[in-house]
């Protein structure tokens, strides 16, 4: 694809607008799929935060989406990852993208789900994701590496890997979102953690109607883009090393790393990187909330 072509993705996907003073609002754009992932769409936002982080006078990042979700995770129907990456320099140093079996979606996988999740938790600004309705697997690691969550009362978080047949998603921030306890049970039910039940844990910072989301999240934002940006910058670093040194680091490594056994095994049983027999589970198809919004009106 020429730089046009780039261009005209890089729109549909992501776009960027300045709020207020100091303040950069990143916002996801495939309603139409309820802004589920591909390749594109991480590259670009990878993007959008590297010009956030490059601008020295904006101190606030809010990531927000349009439509009535936030995001439904991966693109299932996005095939082509080495083809579509090559259009992009790799961030990391993995690469070995095109390399057969384990070893080449181990490489994809590194690069863009952990390796941009976990690029975006360090960025030198306060981010703040701003989300309505669904938030499923991999919408996870795009909310849980923002500083601060303020979710509408209609948005509801889920990881239903696990019924895939695959341990939980990349980004494995579960225990420090959620607590021990409810990391699990969120991950063994595949069932819908909702708004205040994740104000309560203290995964959400605040939880507002939909209609005041955005101002609110903005208010927010206002309130923190008066502060001095180094002391913001420490104060975020300061945090995520307390968190790094309780073990985070080392577990986010082994889980990512049981992620990609489970995905060998799912190849190796079933000749795909998941268990259709968990994809076809009776729990979740007759839970409307898994349904399509059409679906389930």
């Amino acid at each position: 694809m020429g730089e046009e072509g780039k261009t005209a993705e890089r729109v549909r996907a992501i776009l960027l607008d300045r709020p207020a003073p100091h303040v950069l609002r990143i916002t996801l754009n495939r309603p139409d799929t309820r802004n589920a992932q591909d390749t594109h769409l991480l590259y670009e936002l990878n993007e959008a935060f590297d010009i956030a982080a490059r601008d020295d006078d904006t101190k606030v990042i809010i990531l927000a989406a349009n439509g009535p979700h936030f995001s439904s995770g991966h693109d299932l129907r996005a095939l082509n990852y080495v083809e579509d990456m090559a259009q992009y320099d790799p961030v990391g140093t993995w690469c070995g993208f095109s390399c057969k079996g384990a070893e080449g979606r181990m490489a994809i996988e590194k690069e863009i789900y952990i390796g941009f999740s976990e690029r975006w938790r360090n960025i030198p600004k306060v981010t703040i994701a701003q989300v309505q309705g669904k938030v499923i697997a991999g919408g996870l690691m795009l909310v849980w590496p923002c500083d601060l969550i303020v979710a509408s009362d209609d948005a509801m978080f889920a990881d239903n890997t696990v019924a895939m047949g695959v341990c939980g998603a990349e980004f494995f921030n579960h225990p420090w979102e959620v607590g021990v306890r409810k990391a699990k049970e969120m991950l063994f039910t595949s069932e819908f953690l909702e708004a205040r039940d994740a104000l309560r844990l203290g995964m959400v910072n605040h939880v507002v109607t939909r209609d005041e989301l955005a101002e609110f999240t903005l208010s927010l934002a206002n309130r923190i883009a008066a502060k001095p940006s180094f002391a913001l910058k420490l104060a975020k670093e300061a945090v995520n090393a307390a968190q790094d040194a309780q073990g985070r680091r080392v577990a986010m490594q082994t889980s990512f790393a049981l992620h990609q056994l489970s995905h060998a095994h799912n190849f190796d049983q079933f000749g795909m990187l998941v268990d259709p027999s968990g994809i076809m589970s009776g729990a979740l198809k007759s839970d409307p909330r898994w349904q399509k919004p059409e679906e389930a009106a």
